[in-house]
């Protein structure tokens, strides 16, 4: 019974999708954020070269959504609505302005991640 119980466990634990934003060390400023998923907030900051990094639903409904927000002191802000894998960990890249780094974050996430409705491009300046 106890080993049925560690294996779903350890089946739950590495199944579940799991997003990671990755901040380089060359970045300019700390930046702010809010991870939504699903109504479930996280807030934070992150210092140049830290990550943060949230997990989603096992099994998400039609419904399910995952939200991040980001922005600094000095004025910009950024918002990513992302679809993460089932079973994989999504991992994104900024630079060091704090804008997606597409030239690091691979092609196949950059496809799953849409702007925020009413937000600036988090691509762009």
């Amino acid at each position: 019974m106890f080993l049925a119980l560690l294996v779903s466990l350890a089946f739950w634990y590495g199944t579940l999708p799991r997003v990671a934003v990755h901040y380089p060390k060359e970045g300019k400023q700390e930046l702010h954020y809010i991870w939504n998923t699903q109504h479930r907030i996280d807030k934070g900051e992150i210092l140049p070269g830290q990550s943060t990094a949230d997990i989603g639903h096992v099994f998400p409904d039609k419904d399910f959504f995952m939200m991040f927000d980001w922005w600094s002191d000095k004025g910009f802000q950024r918002c990513i609505n992302i679809t993460p894998r089932w079973g994989a960990t999504t991992e994104i890249n900024l630079d060091s302005t704090g804008r997606i780094d597409t030239d690091k974050t691979p092609p196949d996430v950059v496809a799953r991640l849409k702007q925020c409705e009413g937000e600036r491009d988090p691509f762009r300046p």
